[in-house]
């Protein structure tokens, strides 16, 4: 039986199921796949938060490795996510997103079986590889397989699945860092039953057909971004450290960084599609956002990665207590990210959202510049529930104001390049505060022991091998760095508020990204049929 024509579903004027061949049933059974994966993803990052001070512990890893783990994943999923992109519109969208799901399974077992910091952080970075397709992909099926009339019914779910992951990832990660019989070592494991569940059920329940066309995948390109990015973040990684800030291999790291950045604006410039389109700049509402974005992204990641760090060494605290601390700041993002877009949707305002985001999310920053040692948990609470207010205002009402500015045809490239720029911005405030909180440990440490740290950077100390007075200098060392990173992270989160003062408030539009990419293209044609006077 087929299903009714109606004429406003698309040009050929499909049904849902006819649409994709899919039933309502068959797309909730494939949509329980997707979700499986997405919730791997995000478990990813957040299970690992508070196991890494005991990982690095156990491996005998520095402080530059442990922002290293971090990063590298950051990384390597932000350089391979428009990639992913472009790879779905030439091949099988199902086989790539399994393909990503396996390359996750592969980086997990490595990750887990590792028994040095280099091979962890090498497995990240195929963890990284393999969110990336997830991350990429997941929003690409959902619009081949759901109609854009429809997908609001089906959003509110994936909202629900990043919400978990995201509170249960950290206090998941604590309980099997404190179960002995378990450790740290099962935050990679654990997983691999979801991504291993996700491929079945897509494998059974997706069915998409492969639609191709000619796309040119500007790989040239994303390897010079990646390889420049790279470059400078070991720099600032490692001068202070292993090297001095004025010497031949600064300045070897910071040439080869901006010569192969130059070399891929100049290769962005002249591919047909490149990873990153650089003429979507000319739009200054896409370039004050992207701004504020890497702004963002280097205040956020930059200070709270090292958050349950600062929970464990300076506070004393266990891993499964540490995942319970950070609630405060996750839950204020995510109240406030609810409460504004309820309220941008029915007055259609938004601006006041981002200037009101960027103060809370300074102040939040400054309040957690005055932490230390001997901080009460109410105290940080406060600190911790402004800088989510702020930064839950912030983030997605920035990809609005960029999506409502620019023609349906580039949604997705102003949507992938303000993703890209906030998780580089991430990989950047990571490396780069975590540079500093490594070097001001040092210091701190050298002060109090009143003697050199040691050769080279000192490792992070496993607290239940230190006697007291000992400890005590390593928990205010941790408090005073802590302290540091966030006071460090503020001038950045104030640069983000002066960028959005700047972005212009238009109104709403009221229409869907089809609709009026079905009216720019009649008035394309319209214009085109029309003969020059």
């Amino acid at each position: 039986m087929t299903a009714a024509v109606t004429p406003e579903t698309g040009p050929a004027g499909p049904t849902e199921e006819a649409a994709s061949g899919m039933t309502r049933r068959q797309i909730l059974q494939a949509m329980s796949g997707l979700m499986a994966g997405m919730f791997v993803a995000i478990l990813a990052s957040t299970v690992v938060a508070n196991a890494l001070p005991r990982i690095i512990a156990d491996l005998h890893g520095t402080q530059s490795s442990y922002t290293w783990v971090v990063t590298a994943e950051l990384l390597a999923m932000t350089a391979t996510v428009p990639i992913w992109g472009k790879l779905s519109d030439l091949y099988d969208k199902k086989l790539l997103i399994q393909l990503s799901l396996s390359m996750f399974v592969v980086g997990s077992l490595v990750a887990g079986f590792s028994h040095s910091v280099g091979l962890l952080i090498v497995s990240r970075v195929v963890q990284g590889i393999g969110a990336g397709g997830l991350t990429a992909l997941a929003q690409v099926v959902m619009a081949a397989i759901i109609p854009p009339r429809e997908l609001g019914r089906y959003s509110g779910i994936f909202g629900a699945v990043f919400a978990v992951g995201t509170v249960a990832g950290p206090l998941i990660g604590g309980v099997l860092v404190d179960t002995s019989w378990l450790g740290w070592r099962w935050c990679f494991f654990i997983g691999v039953p979801f991504a291993l569940l996700a491929i079945v059920l897509l494998q059974l329940t997706l069915k998409l057909p492969t639609i191709r066309r000619e796309v040119k995948i500007d790989y040239v390109g994303a390897v010079l971004i990646m390889s420049g990015v790279s470059a400078l973040l070991l720099w600032v990684t490692l001068a202070g450290n292993r090297f001095d800030w004025a010497s031949w291999q600064t300045a070897a790291l910071v040439t080869a960084g901006v010569v192969l950045l130059g070399a891929a604006v100049w290769v962005e410039s002249r591919v047909p599609e490149p990873i990153i389109p650089l003429d979507i700049f000319r739009n200054r509402t896409v370039a004050l956002t992207t701004v504020a974005s890497l702004l963002v992204g280097v205040a956020m990641f930059g200070g709270t990665v090292f958050l349950s760090q600062y929970f464990q060494i300076s506070l004393g605290k266990s891993p499964t207590t540490a995942g319970l601390m950070s609630l405060p700041m996750i839950l204020g993002l995510m109240v406030s990210t609810t409460v504004a877009g309820q309220i941008i949707s029915a007055r259609g305002k938004w601006k006041g959202f981002l200037i009101a985001g960027g103060i809370i999310m300074t102040a939040g920053m400054g309040l957690l510049s005055t932490i230390g040692a001997d901080s009460s948990f109410g105290l940080l609470s406060v600190y911790m529930v402004v800088l989510g207010v702020g930064v839950g205002m912030l983030m997605q009402n920035l990809v609005l104001a960029a999506q409502n500015d620019v023609p349906a045809s580039e949604l997705g490239a102003a949507t992938s390049v303000l993703s890209f720029f906030r998780s580089l911005g991430g990989a950047i405030g990571t490396s780069a505060l975590g540079a500093v909180l490594g070097h001001r440990v040092a210091q701190e440490l050298e002060k109090g022991f009143g003697k050199p740290a040691g050769g080279g950077e000192s490792t992070v100390p496993d607290l239940s091998t230190l006697p007291a007075p000992a400890r005590e200098i390593v928990e205010n060392a941790y408090g005073v760095a802590t302290a540091d990173v966030f006071l460090i992270g503020a001038p950045f989160a104030f640069l983000a508020l002066i960028a959005v003062l700047f972005i212009k408030e238009k109104p709403l539009r009221t229409q869907s990204g089809m609709e009026r990419l079905a009216e720019e293209t009649a008035a394309a044609e319209s214009a085109a049929a029309t003969p020059a006077h």
